[in-house]
């Protein structure tokens, strides 16, 4: 699989989780700053999605 089909799968995983968390668990008061706005939340699922799938560096054998 290409790496950056697979780290983009990832960052969509993580939009999509993020956006759950707003919906069933998420701040309806507006007093949570990170969990009130369903952009904020789905923002940082998916930047969390980025490193999570972010490549590691490989190691090259010698």
């Amino acid at each position: 699989m290409n790496k950056y089909l697979k780290l983009l799968l990832f960052i969509i995983a993580g939009a999509g989780a993020g956006y759950a968390y707003y919906y069933y668990i998420g701040c309806t008061s507006g007093s949570c700053p990170l969990t009130s706005n369903w952009y904020v939340t789905t923002f940082y699922g998916a930047f969390s999605g980025l490193l999570l799938g972010f490549p590691a560096k490989d190691k090259k054998k010698e």
